[in-house]
């Protein structure tokens, strides 16, 4: 593939480059030494579940995966403990080296539903931070000043607010930029509230005379309530892991506001196809219909065209016909039980903040009867079906 048909790819979708005037000099150079560009992206795996937000980067390292480069995860297994502090006005609190590297089996099974495995390198920071000692991290501290953390909008303005700001959360950006020298990065992939610790990268590969590694950022994706970036404590997320029909349901539910949004960052449609989509959504067209196609791109792409197509036909039957989906899990009932609860135990809700969120709402019904006493007990004598939403369903069965 030729360089400028690379720039475009690349360029498609991110939101800034830094600096982009030395992207084509940086593929250049790998293709004079036939030599595949070292991509890289870090991951926290504090958690276990993965949503398509975070797969807008993982998507693009993919893209140089087909056009031939390598694309090399880091797990943070040292910064984990400590948690990105980027974005936050809060301490994280910090994971173990055991609960670390449970989640990112999890997690990297996630990402594999994108990247190519035969074009991925795994990397643990472990690798080169377990052979440091007192004097190399001192050595690196060196290489930033108080200043330059200050000047941070995050580490500022918790500065300024009075707020906890640790010793140790200012070592996360220099751990993290040390990450780029341990495996010799070409690029770096973020989102651009990492800008900061992307561009230490930079800085950190030039003190120690290696060339210095192009920062490409990516956009927030917004969640599905179109306000907040999406989250799993807001409720608001699409899991890689969701069933199809859910992931296809939660898509349908976007505001219209950000169709355009979700096809610029969380598809793999080129810009010309997005422009169409901009001219269509302009010119009056059905948002549902062009929502529709957005929810089969999406379920393609992490399961399949059959996947995508089954999806639609159970949306379609449940949403436009009214009816129950055919294969709802079965809560059986010993009892009564806080309507809450029942909602966390479930899984139906994800926390009790959710779950008093959505009777507070009117969100939650029971045979279509809805349900707004935070503190009912529930208790049923037959079959019914329980409600959250327009896509949650749950038959509740009594005891024997």
């Amino acid at each position: 593939m030729d360089i400028e048909k690379q720039i475009e790819i690349i360029k498609n979708g991110a939101e800034e480059i830094v600096p982009e005037s030395e992207l084509k000099q940086k593929l250049l150079l790998a293709k004079k030494e036939d030599r595949p560009l070292r991509v890289k992206m870090g991951i926290d795996p504090t958690g276990t579940d993965v949503h398509i937000g975070h797969m807008v980067p993982i998507r693009k390292m993919r893209d140089f995966q087909d056009m031939g480069h390598t694309g090399v995860i880091i797990i943070g297994d040292f910064t984990a403990r400590i948690g990105d502090p980027t974005g936050r006005d809060e301490s994280r609190p910090p994971l173990t080296a055991e609960q670390t590297r449970e989640n990112a089996a999890t997690y990297m099974e996630q990402l594999y539903t994108v990247l190519d495995r035969d074009k991925t390198e795994i990397r643990w920071q472990s690798e080169w931070f377990d052979g440091l000692n007192l004097a190399d991290v001192i050595n690196l501290l060196g290489k930033f000043t108080l200043a330059q953390f200050l000047a941070h909008d995050t580490f500022r303005k918790r500065y300024e607010n009075g707020l906890p700001l640790a010793m140790h959360e200012l070592m996360y950006p220099v751990l993290q930029a040390y990450d780029s020298v341990a495996i010799d990065a070409d690029i770096e992939l973020g989102a651009t509230e990492q800008k900061f610790n992307l561009l230490c990268g930079r800085d950190m590969l030039r003190y120690f005379g290696k060339p210095e590694q192009i920062a490409i950022m990516f956009p927030i994706l917004l969640g599905t309530d179109g306000v907040n970036k999406m989250s799993k404590s807001m409720g608001n997320y699409v899991a890689v892991f969701d069933k199809p029909s859910d992931k296809y349901g939660k898509v349908m539910s976007i505001p219209d506001e950000i169709i355009l949004n979700y096809y610029k960052y969380a598809t793999r449609m080129t810009p010309e196809d997005i422009s169409e989509i901009d001219r269509q959504l302009k010119s009056g067209e059905n948002p549902k219909f062009i929502k529709q196609r957005l929810a089969r791109e999406i379920v393609t792409l992490y399961d399949g065209e059959s996947a995508a197509k089954e999806a639609e036909e159970e949306f379609n039957r449940v949403f436009s016909q009214r009816n129950i989906p055919t294969d709802i899990e079965e809560y059986v009932m010993d009892g009564s039980i806080w309507i809450v609860k029942l909602l966390t135990d479930s899984g139906l809700c994800q926390s009790s903040g959710e779950a008093r969120r959505m009777l507070k709402q009117g969100a939650v019904k029971l045979d279509d009867e809805k349900l707004d006493d935070m503190d009912l007990n529930l208790e049923i004598n037959h079959e019914t079906i329980l409600k959250v939403g327009k896509r949650r369903f749950l038959k509740l069965v009594p005891k024997e």
